[in-house]
């Protein structure tokens, strides 16, 4: 059924100096005509932002902080289809002589997936798996039990083979591990990173963050996967795609600065026009100051 949801995340900082920073917090491109309302970055202090388009077509945002506390964040309406993530049981792995050329990055090692290091062990657990949407998701099923979800132990530095070993890790190793595989068995599989919202999930439910899942290429399109939840989940909206992590972190900075606060909503709403009107208002005439009333996880 389709549905209405409130979506954005506020991040608060403490800057010692001027710093640079590359933030990839909107919407990605494809759900553009999704939404109800530009999800435009605002930050407080104001500071001039450019936008542009990266290599793989995800929205980025360049902007300077100002020394001191420094806030940005988006808040938007989208609309979604309602409906769980697909599994198309007819799509098939392609031959790498058959892939379309924008395909072939993601057949190949990155920083955090080294395909390479794994393609025995890849061979010897799922050798035997058809070359098919089987294959893959036996793949997310190893992943899913091989790995121990635990926010403490999160790293930057974790790379999928490192997860492997240490049998630990968030989200993002979940989908590191399974894109590397995917990659060792010659199956193109690219790193997302967006919302993932917790309608139709049992109470209790977890805190909200970003989340990162996969893409792989089967039957001549790009289906998703998510080796973390490892199972169907409604309003899935994507924020950045990439080889993996490095190339869509959700703020890159180029100095240090202290992240004091990071709150991230996506809840699903009716139709009510005051919700949209007091949307409107509060972005545009008290930013960041009174969005997450309400709605913070």
């Amino acid at each position: 059924m389709p549905m209405r949801l409130r979506l954005g995340c506020e991040l608060r900082y403490t800057f010692p100096q001027p710093t640079p920073l590359i933030a990839m917090l909107n919407v990605h491109p494809s759900r553009f005509g999704d939404l109800e309302r530009p999800d435009r970055l605002v930050t407080n202090p104001v500071v001039p932002i450019e936008s542009y388009r990266d290599m793989f077509g995800n929205w980025c945002c360049r902007l300077t902080a100002p020394a001191g506390g420094f806030a940005m964040g988006t808040d938007s309406i989208i609309r979604d289809d309602g409906r769980p993530d697909a599994f198309d049981a007819t799509a098939v792995q392609h031959a790498v002589e058959d892939l379309p050329a924008e395909a072939l990055p993601f057949l190949l090692p990155s920083r955090y997936c080294e395909s390479d290091l794994l393609t025995g062990e890849a061979g010897r657990l799922f050798g035997h798996t058809a070359p098919d949407m089987s294959r893959v998701q036996a793949i997310c099923d190893f992943v899913h039990h091989h790995l121990t979800f635990d926010y403490k132990t999160a790293l930057p530095t974790r790379t999928a083979h490192l997860a492997y070993d240490g049998k630990i890790g968030v989200c993002r190793d979940f989908t590191h591990l399974a894109i590397t595989f995917c990659r060792a068995m010659n199956i193109p599989a690219m790193y997302c990173t967006g919302y993932i919202s917790d309608v139709g999930m049992p109470p209790p439910v977890p805190s909200m963050d970003f989340c990162a899942w996969m893409r792989v290429y089967l039957g001549g399109r790009w289906h998703d996967f998510d080796p973390r939840n490892n199972k169907p989940m409604i309003a899935r909206v994507l924020c950045g795609a990439g080889r993996d992590a490095a190339d869509v972190p959700l703020v890159h900075q180029f100095g240090w600065g202290a992240l004091n606060v990071f709150k991230v909503w996506i809840d699903e709403i009716g139709g009510d026009p005051a919700l949209v009107n007091g949307l409107d208002e509060t972005v545009a005439g008290n930013p960041l100051k009174t969005w997450t009333a309400g709605i913070g996880r």
